[in-house]
């Protein structure tokens, strides 16, 4: 073991960022991202249009938080 590796306690106790594990949320977010691009895909006749479905599928959350407060008249 080499003295620049450490264990992630160590990290933890010298004040290092850690991530913490969200497996379901990112199950969900995947999910979500492959049906969006999928769908996106689908509907795209040119390139350009195929591109553009890559990209909204990446931040395909804010469409449905902007639908949902839509629909709530908020």
């Amino acid at each position: 073991m080499n003295s620049e590796s450490t264990s992630s306690e160590d990290q933890h106790k010298e004040g290092g960022k850690r991530m913490k594990n969200n497996g379901v949320s990112n199950g969900v977010y995947g999910l979500g991202f492959i049906g969006a691009l999928v769908f996106y895909i689908q509907h795209a006749a040119t390139f350009g249009e195929g591109v553009m479905g890559l990209l909204k599928a990446l931040v395909w959350p804010a469409f449905v938080i902007y639908r949902l407060m839509d629909f709530l008249k908020m």
